[in-house]
């Protein structure tokens, strides 16, 4: 029982976190261009390295 009482905060507390990082990562427009990343991979680099 007493490991109970200590893990349900812990994992309150890890997804409080994981939630934080997902709402900061919205706000910082992080998936504000989905289709421009999938079309650059695609385009010849016509410069060499």
């Amino acid at each position: 029982m007493n490991q109970v009482l200590i893990l349900i905060p812990v994992a309150l507390g890890l997804g409080a976190v994981g939630l934080a990082a997902f709402i900061w990562s919205l706000r910082s427009g992080q998936y504000e261009d989905m289709a421009g990343a999938a079309e650059r991979i695609l385009e010849k680099d016509d410069q060499p390295d």
